[in-house]
């Protein structure tokens, strides 16, 4: 009995493990995709195919409907089984995207500013929590109403509380790097939110109540 408890917790512990890993990826051809994913890769994946014509969907690395359709019409257009998913076959004729990068226009010290918030926003948070506060400062860029620039939307004043307590002077760990780098190749699990909070720790929600939330992720709350 107890062996096969220790089994079951190894597996449970390796499908976690899996599961975390497959969140932080960000490299297209490292693992299968298949609707259902997300992360940084199906960003990626999303953007070649969007330059060869076949999706005309948002890239916002979530492995949908039209993903799968896009995936199809790829593989039947290169005479490949027709699965909807990206396996070493479909990759091998894929272009390389190893030219694909951000969504936006970043330096390097931008990446890092940008890693330092996740890191103090949502340090604690899964993989898919600290993407979370990532995109919304990329979303923030791309929207008309804020600062066109990762290190703009990160200074406007009043903005991130981490900056006023000191918490965004921390060096980041890779977790956050890497939750940098796959919200700027364009995966958002936030649905184009463009503001976040704690409940657990917000002290005025005034400014958001009227705000439609439209994700919780983790310990956040995130809104348009």
């Amino acid at each position: 009995m107890l062996i096969g408890l220790g089994l079951m917790l190894l597996v449970f512990l390796a499908v976690a493990a899996e599961e975390i890993q497959a969140e932080q990826n960000l490299h297209l051809g490292e693992r299968v995709l298949r609707n259902g994913d997300q992360g940084g890769d199906v960003a990626v994946l999303q953007r070649i195919l969007q330059d060869l014509g076949f999706y005309s969907g948002r890239t916002d690395g979530l492995y949908g409907p039209n993903t799968e359709n896009a995936v199809r019409s790829f593989q039947e257009n290169n005479g490949l089984a027709v699965t909807g998913e990206v396996g070493e076959e479909t990759f091998s004729h894929l272009p390389e995207s190893d030219s694909i990068s951000s969504i936006i226009d970043v330096s390097r010290d931008d990446i890092m500013l940008l890693a330092r918030i996740i890191y103090a926003e949502a340090r604690g948070e899964a993989p898919k929590g600290k993407v979370a506060v990532g995109s919304v400062i990329v979303n923030r860029v791309e929207d008309g109403r804020f600062p066109d620039s990762v290190r703009d939307v990160i200074l406007e004043q009043g903005q991130f509380s981490s900056l006023l307590d000191g918490q965004a002077n921390l060096y980041p760990d890779q977790d956050a790097i890497d939750a940098a780098k796959a919200a700027l190749l364009g995966y958002d699990p936030t649905y184009q939110s463009i503001f976040f909070y704690n409940p657990a720790v917000a002290t005025n929600l005034a400014w958001i109540s009227n705000r439609p939330v439209v994700k919780h992720i983790g310990g956040h709350v995130f809104a348009r």
